[in-house]
């Protein structure tokens, strides 16, 4: 390696090294927007259809009412046993006083992360991830 090169190498590397913290204090000084909860029914979640009921507030403790609420079951795929990662989206409505339901699909026990999505005009508001355990 030339030391043109290497001198390259150490800047990008020196660069890398100032945003790292950057970014990562940027990420954990992000405070939250909205208090958002996760119940299933059955509680855990099992194979098969579950019922979702999510819980939407502002910090103020007021229903949100107006907003698009999905959750994205998510599960890491298993190299080991052949398996790939597995998604399922569950669009949700709204019920009353801030609650929105629905039903999912649950394709397999096992730990799945569930991640609520809350948008307001096609962006983001909040979103909040839950891990389950499906039996």
């Amino acid at each position: 390696m030339t030391h043109r090169h290497s001198r390259r190498i150490v800047a990008i590397v020196f660069a890398f090294a100032l945003a790292v913290p950057a970014f990562v204090s940027a990420q954990g000084d992000a405070k939250p927007t909205l208090d958002i909860t996760l119940t299933s029914k059955p509680s855990p979640p099992k194979t098969g259809d579950n019922a979702f009921e999510v819980v939407v507030k502002d910090l103020s403790g007021k229903p949100v009412t107006d907003a698009d609420v999905s959750v994205q079951l998510y599960m890491a795929a298993m190299p080991a046993m052949k398996m790939p990662e597995m998604r399922n989206a569950v669009a949700l409505k709204h019920a009353k006083d801030g609650t929105y339901t629905g039903t999912g699909k649950v394709m397999m026990a096992g730990g799945w992360d569930a991640t609520v999505s809350v948008k307001r005009a096609g962006k983001e508001i909040g979103s909040k991830k839950f891990p389950n355990t499906a039996k």
